[in-house]
């Protein structure tokens, strides 16, 4: 066995805060440290004319902190997303964007209020006499961006843009980002009321952007050319379910686990900008990578004609979808559909007793089901494979529903539980999980998703 698979075979470490809770606890942490520091800043700072012109500034001030939050969850940074989730963290930036758009509606109407009532004017005019000046107006230009980014996010208009359109939007966020920045650093009364402060949100924001630039441009690139990755083989697993191995240079210095996705593209097979998240459906050896997709969109359907040697671009490895999760000795494995493809590469490098649960239509819609029961003999684990339509036949065909779940997996409260599929699926197992009294820290899931 190699040093890379007796790695990844080896039983995860029992400690006594789950990684998970640990990355969230210290992600709480340094907001609530950085809320207070804000706080600081506020009330040392010189007051306002007026009170309605101070809460304004209050505001403000929050503004910018939550605009450095959310350019922290989309930086893919290894040590939260290993830990926490890129679907997570994902979801923590659409519900934190609210908070965004309300502080961009309600800071800058504030401000013009505020100057309004001291100056005994209107806010139209106070928003001409203000719209001249540079900060000003880029932190207009900022507001105006985002609002428009926020309104095509709602689900009625989303519905309505292509993937494209909706992400090329979202990248003139970064637009509004630099234009908020300037406006921040050039706002005299508050940001830079006194030097600590201007170095605290200089320290901020640097962080912040360097983060940013650090997990979405110069980390990818420098894999990409230290490995090198390259299409090794593409192997039809049925109709339409495609492999694909890829290979390169020192892939076993490649941080990669079973559980995990990677973001692929394939330079020369569709459009430069297509990019889809597809798991590894193997253990990583050290050797190559292989990730199985099925043909629902145009990119994983091109996949069975890409030639080998054909250049790749990956990103990641992705996802918190891992052994390093476990609090347990025992599994069990749940996956429906194509989501097999991480369950199977968690099985291969299983310890302790596992069951596997894998729900399809049919026994021919069971991708790489003859994989599964080879590793499951050689683990010496148990494997279901529940098909036929759900809620047919008397009684009723209900795979998920607690109490078939509790025949199958009699001891399933002590036992890990990682769930992928369909989000139909997966909230349905996890709906019985709850009802069974599974503890939140023994179920682990992960929809794959991408932001902007």
């Amino acid at each position: 066995m190699t040093a890379a698979n007796e790695r990844l075979h080896r039983a995860p470490a029992r400690v006594s805060i789950p990684p998970a809770r640990l990355a969230r606890l210290t992600l709480g942490a340094v907001v609530a440290v950085n809320v207070l520091i804000v706080e600081v800043v506020f009330l040392t700072a010189e007051p306002a004319k007026n009170p309605i012109l101070g809460f304004g500034k209050w505001l403000g001030l929050h503004l910018a902190l939550v605009m450095v939050l959310q350019l922290v969850l989309v930086a893919r940074l290894p040590w939260l997303d290993r830990r926490i989730g890129m679907d997570r963290l994902t979801s923590w930036h659409r519900w934190t964007g609210f908070t965004l758009f309300w502080l961009v509606l309600l800071h800058p109407s504030f401000i013009l209020l505020g100057y309004a009532s001291e100056y005994s004017s209107t806010p139209l005019t106070e928003f001409n006499n203000l719209r001249g000046q540079l900060p000003v107006l880029l932190g207009m230009l900022a507001a105006g961006i985002v609002l428009i980014a926020a309104g095509l996010s709602v689900r009625a208009a989303r519905r309505r843009l292509s993937y494209e359109a909706w992400h090329a939007v979202h990248l003139l966020l970064y637009v509004a980002v630099v234009f908020a920045l300037v406006h921040q650093l050039f706002e005299v009364s508050t940001f830079t009321s006194s030097p600590l402060a201007a170095a605290y949100w200089w320290a901020l924001w640097v962080f912040a952007l360097g983060s940013l630039l650090a997990g979405r441009v110069v980390l990818p690139l420098v894999r990409n050319a230290r490995h090198r990755f390259r299409v090794a083989a593409v192997v039809p697993e049925s109709d339409d379910v495609v492999s694909v191995y890829v290979t390169g240079r020192h892939l076993e210095k490649l941080p990669a686990r079973a559980g995990q996705f990677m973001i692929w593209r394939f330079p020369g097979h569709g459009r430069w900008w297509e990019a889809n998240p597809f798991s590894l459906s193997a253990a990583p050896d050290g050797r190559s990578l292989r990730l199985t997709a099925k043909a629902v969109g145009a990119t994983s359907a091109r996949l069975r004609t890409i030639p080998v040697g054909a250049r790749v671009f990956a990103e990641g490895p992705y996802g918190s979808f891992t052994a390093l999760s476990r609090t347990r000795e025992s599994t069990l494995l749940i996956a429906g559909g194509v989501g097999i493809t991480p369950i199977r590469a968690l099985l291969e490098e299983a310890t302790g007793p596992t069951t596997v649960l894998y729900r399809a239509h049919t026994p021919a819609d069971a991708v790489l089901l003859a994989e599964l029961q080879d590793l499951a003999r050689s683990r010496g684990a148990q494997l279901h494979l529940l098909t036929g339509r759900t809620g047919a036949g008397d009684p009723p065909n209900t795979p998920f529903a607690p109490e078939s779940l509790a025949a199958l997996v009699p001891d399933i409260r002590e036992r890990d539980v990682y769930v992928c599929g369909p989000a139909a699926m997966t909230d349905a197992v996890l709906r019985s999980l709850r009802a069974l009294k599974v503890p939140a820290v023994q179920v682990h899931s992960e929809r794959f998703a991408l932001a902007s």
